[in-house]
């Protein structure tokens, strides 16, 4: 076992410890708003192109891409709930995904799990899939993550092809110290409640 499976183990499980209250607040603020579900499930791209279920606290409407399919999410998405953005604005819709990460689905930091046949959002999206964009397969050699190099320094809505490059420079430098880097650097944009460009470069 490597150290950083090692290490995403024992912090997920830590995480899904104290976040115990967070699992009754949250299902009961989004039941709520709509009486719609809870959870949200999608297929997601894993290490050597694997397809894992990922799972999310629901934070769109129901039944949000029934005219779109999958398409990349933008900022200040009409399709989310107002609960969605305050779980969205904090990243706590993804803490579900500590239990992907306890399973080995994923990491807590590399390249985004992306979904298959994701449509980019600029531009004309009924053109370039995902798979089409440069770097697409080299990141698929990782686990990938719930935070990363990308997830930290660009825009929910950037181009594929900038966030690709992002990960392909985390594949190349990776090492646990820029892992717990960009871990701190994501629960200090959690807190602040702003997931957005940070502007700096490691």
């Amino acid at each position: 076992m490597t150290l950083k499976r090692l290490f995403d183990m024992l912090l997920s499980s830590l995480g899904l410890l104290l976040s115990t209250p967070l699992w009754i607040i949250i299902p009961l603020s989004v039941k709520a708003e709509d009486r719609g579900p809870i959870f949200y499930f999608q297929e997601r791209v894993g290490r050597d192109g694997r397809i894992f279920r990922v799972i999310k606290f629901r934070s769109m409407m129901v039944d949000a891409e029934r005219h779109t399919g999958a398409v990349q999410a933008i900022e200040h998405d009409p399709r989310v709930t107002r609960v969605g953005r305050l779980l969205r604005a904090t990243a706590m819709d993804e803490l579900p995904q500590l239990v992907n990460i306890l399973k080995g689905d994923m990491s807590f930091v590399g390249p985004r799990a992306l979904r298959p046949q994701e449509r980019e959002v600029a531009g004309d999206p009924s053109v370039l899939g995902i798979e089409q964009v440069p770097g697409y397969r080299e990141r698929l050699a990782v686990t990938p993550g719930l935070t990363g190099l990308a997830q930290v320094y660009l825009p929910t809505d950037a181009p594929r092809r900038e966030k690709f490059q992002h990960d392909l420079l985390y594949i190349q430098k990776q090492s646990f110290g820029l892992d717990l880097k960009l871990i701190l650097l994501s629960f200090l944009i959690t807190f602040r409640g702003r997931w957005e460009y940070r502007g700096k470069k490691v």
